[in-house]
């Protein structure tokens, strides 16, 4: 388990305060949103358990076009433009439309921040327990903002519903080791030896190999799996890191808060993709709360589109949670096998990964102000100005 890079001892001083803009999450979400305030002159104070790029929570796969439209292209690791799949009764090779890369995580988040930081954007260590009305409370003190978002992950620490844990809650299980090791290929298990219900997967990134197991059901543990997967690969299991991966779409705004990432259960079903939805819904999210702060909408226009932006989605995300179930229930058959053979066609992996990409396309990224472009009514607006008319909204 990482040790949190916190402040301690005399560095940890109180945190008492107040902003324009309160992004609690410091990951994939958090950072897109506060790179989206960039330049607007507004007091944008981010916070975090851990500090920015410190916890690695995922395999880091992404398709090479977010990064590439995202100016995050040094962080690769490794490119693939085909996905190898195995069964107990073949191995089959689809080519991809598109590729897909693995990148460094604190490389990543480090230039996110380094594309938001401002003057006027600051970042502390802190951990949030709740929050009552516009007051988030952390482990350090009590901040306050008119416009607050939750990117704090599954737990959606900001919702004042009733907290839902693992195995009740809509989750999957993954975990996974990275040992020292290259490989060619980005592979994956469709195997019941491993999971009865989900896939395991090996994505070589550079010097090391990112090996694991993810299970669609909570109640089925995957440490075992995942070290005999290890075993059979003929890798040490090196370097754990497991999470909850939430695979049902959840309110993005709740009682005038902002809900982004996986506390938005903005994360794909079947594929586990989370990464890409991070920073799609963030950017989107970051866009909207950049016309509240510009004054060309206000805080509830801005809830009203934000929400009706992330429902939009959920007929694709139901779609894939369908076939996610049905996985469940054919994986160790011929059926399964059957038809990861027929993605062999070109003309089928062509059509399905097309469209699949297209639930958030690389374009979005561009669909919006540069985060390092100036605003003019940045420079018209104080901070105070901004707040005040966010809380008349």
């Amino acid at each position: 388990m990482p040790v949190r890079a916190t402040k301690r001892g005399a560095d940890r001083t109180r945190l008492q305060r107040d902003c324009d803009v309160l992004v609690c999450g410091a990951s994939f979400a958090g950072l897109a949103v506060a790179r989206e305030l960039a330049g607007t002159g507004a007091e944008v104070l981010v916070v975090d358990r851990y500090d920015i790029g410190e916890r690695q929570t995922s395999a880091c796969g992404i398709p090479t076009s977010w990064l590439t439209a995202l100016e995050l292209g040094s962080s690769m690791r490794q490119s693939f433009d085909a996905l190898v799949v195995h069964t107990p009764f073949l191995t089959s090779r689809w080519q991809l439309p598109w590729t897909f890369s693995t990148f460094d995580y604190r490389e990543l988040c480090g230039l996110l921040w380094e594309q938001a930081r401002t003057p006027t954007l600051e970042f502390e260590t802190a951990a949030v327990t709740g929050r009552i009305g516009n007051t988030v409370y952390t482990d350090r003190g009590e901040l306050h903002a008119p416009l607050v978002v939750d990117g704090l992950g599954w737990r959606r620490v900001l919702s004042n519903g009733k907290a839902i844990q693992p195995p009740a809650a809509r989750l999957s299980r993954g975990l996974e080791v990275h040992p020292a090791g290259t490989g060619s290929d980005m592979e994956l298990w469709l195997d019941a030896g491993y999971v009865r219900a989900g896939y395991s997967w090996s994505f070589p990134a550079g010097d090391e190999l990112r090996v694991g197991v993810g299970s669609f059901w909570p109640t089925h543990h995957v440490k075992e799996p995942t070290v005999r997967l290890a075993g059979d690969l003929g890798l040490p299991p090196d370097g754990y890191q497991g999470n909850w991966i939430p695979h049902q779409l959840r309110r993005a705004v709740e009682d005038g808060i902002f809900f982004v990432g996986d506390s938005a259960g903005h994360c794909l079903p079947l594929t586990a993709e989370g990464i890409r939805t991070a920073l799609y819904f963030g950017l989107a999210c970051g866009r909207e709360l950049r016309a509240v702060l510009d004054g060309t909408r206000t805080r509830d226009q801005a809830l009203a589109r934000y929400a009706a932006f992330s429902d939009a989605h959920a007929r694709k995300f139901r779609w894939l949670l369908a076939v996610q179930r049905a996985v469940g229930q054919i994986t160790p058959s011929r059926a399964a096998s059957a038809i990861v053979k027929a993605f062999e066609s070109r003309r089928l992996t062509r059509w399905a990964f097309s469209h699949y990409l297209e639930i958030a396309p690389p374009s979005f990224a561009g669909g919006g102000l540069h985060p390092r472009s100036s605003s003019a009514s940045a420079s018209r607006r104080t901070p105070s100005s901004i707040a005040g008319s966010a809380r008349l909204a």
